[in-house]
């Protein structure tokens, strides 16, 4: 589902009560393990973290005015979605995730390329979800976003 909100604090506020304090969380979480650089905004109508055009003012190649993307949440019907560019982007993180989930969760890990889904609520592994947002800096994120860009 998307929310016309204009801040984090807005896009909670309209999510269904029953899940507003798992994205209270979240949130929390993924602010308290953030590297340094990185901002958090409402981008893509999600709750989003990005490089800021002061620290990279190129913005993202698709939409320059757009700040560099690197990872977002959000609440859709059926689940709470957390969107992680660097998995998607570092095969290392990518199958660091996929060997550490099972040790966080009894369930089975759904995931899409970037997309980890989340159908219950209280079985959010918000410890892993800390670590896996410490595990990529800022400036490694860039650097793995140019050296895509180059190979285009």
């Amino acid at each position: 589902m998307q929310y016309e909100a204009t801040s984090p604090e807005d896009y909670i506020s309209q999510v269904p009560e029953e899940r507003q304090e798992t994205l209270k969380k979240l949130r929390k979480v993924i602010n308290d393990n953030l590297p340094k650089d990185f901002e958090e905004g409402m981008i893509y109508k999600m709750i989003g973290y990005y490089v800021p055009h002061s620290v990279y003012p190129d913005g993202y190649h698709c939409s320059p005015k757009t700040p560099l993307p690197f990872m977002s949440f959000a609440s859709q019907k059926n689940s709470v979605n957390l969107y992680h560019s660097g998995i998607y982007a570092k095969k290392e993180l990518h199958d660091w995730f996929v060997n550490e989930y099972p040790k966080h969760s009894k369930r089975k890990l759904d995931m899409g390329k970037s997309c980890i889904r989340f159908k219950k609520m209280n079985e959010i592994p918000f410890e892993l979800i800390g670590e896996l947002t410490r595990k990529m800096t800022c400036k490694e994120w860039i650097d793995i976003y140019e050296t895509a860009l180059k190979k285009k």
